[in-house]
């Protein structure tokens, strides 16, 4: 069975609009549904967002119902600023970038990094790709923007790096399938706490966009093909 990873609330709730669910099932960690598509069972699930719910959630439909593969569908912030909002990324590197000390270590090393092959991705003329960097908060520290676009970054969230370890440590298949429905907001420029506001209400605004586009036109595509770890 195939299992489709959602992360966050609203994410969730746009995931249960476009397919009529009113009732989702339970397990302890969350919500979940199954349908059809292309002719395999899958199984939606919302992992919640941050790295432990996500990670812990993966692991459980891992060991409840067999899955062969994951696919990882969600927001994220844009981080790469040639980039632009509403554009959907198949990213082949995943990297945690909160596992450091910054201060005297590289943000990025490669103990937690998970690189997957996108090469037999066939069906777009064109794909963005990139590094996804994840971490347990949301990219909305000035800072924080600049320390990854410095590092080649080009989009970041919160569960993904850490969904595609826990299925890689697992024999299991997985790909990600993301798009920007935000950017950070330099805080200089007004309030923290106003710039926050204002990021967070334009992602509010997005998700469903982001979702429906996923859905719609990239999540077929990630079912019919096959990925493979970089070793």
């Amino acid at each position: 069975m195939i299992g489709i990873a959602i992360a966050a609330k609203n994410e969730w709730k746009a995931i249960l609009e476009k397919y009529n669910i009113e009732n989702p099932e339970e397990f302890p960690l969350g919500e979940f549904f199954k349908t059809k598509l292309l002719g395999e069972e899958v199984i939606f699930f919302k992992c919640g967002a941050r790295k432990m719910q996500c990670s812990a959630s993966t692991q459980y439909m891992i060991d409840h119902y067999n899955l062969s593969k994951i696919v990882v569908v969600g927001t994220c912030a844009g981080i790469d600023d040639t980039y632009k909002t509403f554009d959907i990324f198949f990213p082949n590197k995943f990297v945690q970038y909160d596992c450091t000390v910054k201060e005297s270590e590289p943000l990025i090393k490669d103990s937690y990094t998970v690189e997957i092959d996108i090469d037999s991705l066939n069906g777009l003329n064109s794909i963005n790709t990139g590094t996804l960097a994840t971490a347990d908060k949301p990219v909305v520290m000035w800072q924080d923007y600049k320390d990854l676009k410095d590092n080649k970054v080009t989009i970041a969230d919160m569960e993904a790096a850490a969904i595609v370890y826990i299925c890689k440590e697992n024999g299991v298949e997985c790909v990600v399938i993301k798009g920007i429905s935000d950017f950070p907001i330099d805080e200089s420029t007004s309030s923290l706490q106003d710039s926050y506001n204002d990021q967070f209400d334009i992602y509010m605004k997005n998700t469903p966009i982001v979702l429906n586009n996923i859905i719609d036109n990239y999540l077929e595509l990630a079912i019919k093909n096959s990925f493979r770890y970089k070793q």
